[in-house]
């Protein structure tokens, strides 16, 4: 647009239209592309690719699709979408975490891990660096029953946080996957009898409002900030998901210099085959 109006105080009248038509929109400007993105903690990929899962994989035709708790080694099973590129990050133990993504566009770089040795050997995060954005997929550790692992959370917590930190200094970046962790109250059923349970501890909160804190947004809570009943993952016992008694631990997270750019957030909630649901992103970038 400042090239037209440079030529505009040389034209007037019908000579400016001309230029106007031929000038408003130079190849050399590229136009942003409203991308669609999902994520999903599939609670193991070879038993939900039986229970549905290629279906809506190929329905949603999203342009990135994430996937987290794989509990798998690639060699395992030959998945592969038409059109797609796929990466895997594998724990070293077999059958357990692991992360995948596929993805339509061919990055510029993938990395495995964070480059921290203790926190590089469970195949939690897959970073892809493409030409104006990083996306993250990560699945967080849990702080399991009784709070086994919480100590080792607080410094995954801090350590993943300055990765990202890092990320965000070069181009903005678009975290997703299972951070186990609900937020706020608002973000599970039974807020007061879950308090201090794993994913609900006041240590954990407190990371993921650090998070937020060092220029990222919950793009979820962006759009929807007092939706209520609005969960992705339901235990497996006492007929929670039937009854809608759940958690939102499944997020995506962005740069906050991008939050404009959040076109969709949608929780997909009705789509079977894991504990987890999928959630979905459509964002302009």
């Amino acid at each position: 647009m400042l090239r037209y109006e440079l030529y505009c105080k040389r034209c007037s009248g019908e000579q400016a239209k001309r230029v106007l038509h031929k000038v408003a929109k130079p190849p050399m400007f590229k136009k942003e592309k409203r991308m669609k993105l999902i994520s999903w903690n599939v609670n193991g990929l070879r038993a939900v690719y039986k229970k549905g899962f290629e279906e809506f994989f190929l329905k949603e035709n999203a342009d990135i699709f994430c996937i987290q708790e794989t509990k798998m080694q690639p060699e395992q099973m030959d998945v592969n979408f038409e059109g797609y590129y796929k990466y895997f990050n594998s724990s070293e133990k077999k059958g357990y975490s692991g992360t995948a993504v596929f993805t339509k566009l061919k990055p510029e770089k993938v990395s495995f891990g964070i480059g921290i040795d203790m926190h590089d050997k469970e195949g939690r995060v897959i970073t892809l660096e493409f030409e104006k954005f990083y996306m993250v997929n990560c699945y967080t550790p849990n702080a399991q029953r009784e709070l086994t692992r919480l100590d080792y959370r607080m410094r995954w917590e801090d350590d993943f946080r300055e990765y990202l930190k890092k990320l965000n200094e070069t181009k903005p970046v678009i975290l997703c996957g299972d951070l186990n962790v609900a937020h706020e109250e608002i973000d599970l059923k039974n807020p007061k009898t879950n308090r201090g349970n794993a994913g609900f501890t006041d240590e954990e909160r407190n990371k993921m409002t650090e998070l937020l804190k060092s220029g990222f947004i919950d793009s979820f809570r962006y759009l929807y900030p007092d939706k209520t009943d609005s969960y992705t993952w339901w235990s497996y016992m006492m007929h929670a998901r039937e009854k809608n008694i759940g958690w939102r631990i499944d997020y995506f997270i962005v740069s906050d210099g991008i939050k404009e750019n959040i076109k969709k957030a949608k929780i997909h909630d009705t789509i079977m085959g894991s504990d987890h649901c999928p959630i979905e992103l459509d964002i302009k970038i």
